[in-house]
């Protein structure tokens, strides 16, 4: 079979084939379009009536002849009225044949009054128009009526009273003849028409077929001067059985330029393949893109950190992608200068803000010897948000830990130093310097304390296999013991709530020292003859452990710090109790420990709970 022949055929089903596609089509958007203004003519007639009537009026009818009694303001000589006048405007749209029908539905779904049925109807709630309505917004539906058997379209119109309330539903249907009948009179002229496109569909099928073989011969008596011998080494020409002739000499003369392209496409495949698996390697965000800063390359990093999908890397630009204008003024930059660029950038996304190091470089023609005429660039951005954290956080332990050490060092100094250069001969004073120098010296140790179980915590010293199977309520009690003197000087109440048969893998030591530290801020910040309550209890997979006091709070502003180290809501009375400022974050260590978390709640004035959450099933 010859081009010319095969073409018109192929050709000839796709044209008719389309043709069909095309008047179905266009037949489904009639029909679509068909419903859609006979909804439009139905919603303007569902208002017209219903303005006729008056809103309020059509309400209080509802109201009264739905036996729910509403909330009316109209008195009872008026709704008699009111229901007289509706009742004889309704009586007009009575007639079971009526194109239009009218019903009025109470909120319980109940049907007050219809135009075609007079009885008998069914509640009405599961209508979908219905509850639009009951809703506060206009319903419309399409479907077969239960009451009539006949196909209808419905829209349905709330009701407002004069209190504002939706007393009932107004709904309007009418029967919609199937759109098919209505187009079968006018359905012959149509086909013909489509007949007759059609044929000039495949007249202009016949012309193009002709152009295409005479072009193709054209090809073929080029390729026929290579017919002498094998045009390209080792692809001798052949006889291809069933193929035209046109096809046969074609295929041998192009096969070996075939060969070498597969071969350099194989090559460059495997090349993007291994860009490919580095890029999607990299931990870095990497972007490339061209002269005009259009996303051309982006790796699954990038995308995470800009939320974007592998549809959106080839048509959207670098300032589209990124939101970023400092990303775009340096790419910008880079263009312009052909050299690279290198930058520390902050970044927020969806997020907390994030800190990149940006290196920035210009992608050269292989010709350029240098930047100039850049075809692109490639961004390369490294997070360094955890170094930039790690850094601040060490100056900020180095700066706190000094200040902290500052003022006990500074007091045992000056108090020695006095001892040495002035004997003191009063007892009184001597023991009040010594016990100065013996209190800032606890503080020091106790900070130094803290500091070494905070490492400890940190560097992750302590192995699972220092955790056991223990009952809770015994380290409640141990927890306790250490801090009742304390509590004593104050008159304050320890309770212990705690069911003796809960028991929970942990690690007891530190356990106890969370629980402490807790117990021991709880009394130094509630006031004398109060009461404290320690409890553990079980919610749903987790472990509790909860701290309870009546002591000053902690306003709102200073929850989210609370659990910083060397962080105090009130810096001065913190120090005067003896506190290190460290506590607290042991606490929340001790529960990242146990794969736990630690949180609290409080208002200012009003006492203050932390709880300790531990998972009762630990990875």
């Amino acid at each position: 079979m010859t081009i010319f022949r095969r073409s018109i055929l192929t050709l000839s089903l796709a044209a008719l084939g389309l043709s069909a596609a095309l008047l179905i089509l266009a037949l489904v958007f009639m029909n679509s379009l068909y419903y859609e203004i006979n909804a439009g003519r139905l919603n303007d007639t569902a208002k017209t009536i219903l303005s006729i009537f008056g809103q309020d009026h059509v309400a209080a009818y509802i109201t009264e002849n739905s036996g729910t009694g509403g909330d009316n303001t109209i008195d009872n000589s008026v709704n008699n009225t009111v229901n007289e006048s509706i009742a004889n405007k309704l009586l007009v749209f009575r007639d079971e044949n009526a194109v239009c029908r009218l019903t009025l539905i109470a909120p319980s779904g109940d049907v007050v009054w219809d135009s075609a049925v007079e009885s008998g109807l069914v509640n009405h709630i599961d209508r979908e128009e219905v509850q639009a309505a009951l809703g506060g917004r206009e319903g419309s539906a399409r479907r077969k009526s239960l009451s009539t058997g006949m196909r209808r379209m419905y829209h349905a119109l709330p009701v407002y009273d004069l209190a504002g309330n939706v007393a009932g539903v107004f709904r309007v249907s009418f029967t919609v003849p199937a759109f098919w009948r209505r187009v079968a009179p006018a359905a012959l002229p149509f086909f013909a028409f489509a007949a007759l496109l059609a044929v000039i569909a495949l007249a202009v099928v016949a012309a193009f077929s002709r152009s295409l073989s005479s072009s193709l011969n054209r090809l073929v008596g080029i390729a026929g001067t290579w017919a002498g011998g094998p045009p390209y080494g080792e692809h001798p020409l052949v006889s291809i059985s069933g193929e035209a002739s046109e096809i046969a000499t074609l295929e041998t003369a192009l096969r070996s330029m075939a060969a070498e392209l597969n071969r350099r496409i194989e090559h460059a495949e495997a090349e993007g393949r291994q860009l490919k698996a580095i890029l999607n390697g990299m931990s870095e965000a990497v972007i490339g893109l061209d002269e005009k800063l259009m996303v051309r390359q982006i790796n699954p990093r990038a995308r995470s950190l800009f939320n974007l999908t592998e549809r959106d890397t080839n048509r959207l630009s670098l300032l589209e992608a990124t939101h970023s204008t400092e990303l775009e003024s340096a790419a910008r930059k880079v263009l312009s200068k052909g050299r690279s660029l290198d930058m520390e950038l902050k970044f927020r996304s969806s997020g907390p803000e994030q800190i990149f190091q940006v290196f920035a470089a210009p992608l050269s023609p292989p010709s350029a010897g240098n930047g100039a005429g850049a075809e692109g660039i490639v961004m390369v951005m490294e997070d360094i948000t955890r170094l930039v954290r790690l850094e601040q956080v060490r100056k900020d332990f180095v700066a706190n830990v000094s200040h902290e050490l500052r003022t006990p060092i500074q007091l045992i100094k000056g108090f020695s130093e006095t001892l040495l250069d002035s004997p003191i001969n009063d007892s009184e004073q001597l023991r009040h310097y010594i016990e100065i120098i013996r209190k800032n010296a606890g503080t020091m140790e106790n900070l130094t304390n803290d500091l070494l179980i905070l490492a400890s915590l940190e560097n992750g010293d302590n192995s699972r296999s220092d955790f056991e199977e223990q009952r809770i309520a015994s380290l409640l009690a141990e927890s306790v013991s250490p801090v009742e003197l304390q509590a004593k000087r104050k008159n304050i109440s320890i309770i212990r709530d705690c069911s003796d048969g809960l028991t929970a893998k942990v690690h007891g030591s530190f356990i106890i020292q969370a629980v402490i530290n807790l117990l021991d801020n709880a009394i130094k910040y509630s006031p004398d003859n109060s009461v404290i309550r320690a409890s553990a209890y079980l919610e749903k997979d987790e472990m509790v452990l909860e701290v309870t006091d009546q002591g000053i709070g902690i306003p709102a502003e200073h929850l989210e710090r609370i659990f910083e180290r060397f962080y105090r809501v009130d810096r001065s009375r913190s120090r005067e109790a003896g506190g290190t400022g460290l506590g607290l974050s042991i606490v929340r260590h001790i529960a990242l420990l146990h794969a736990g978390r630690a949180e609290v709640e409080s208002h200012a004035g009003e006492g203050s709970v932390f709880r300790i959450r531990i998972p009762r099933t630990q990875a």
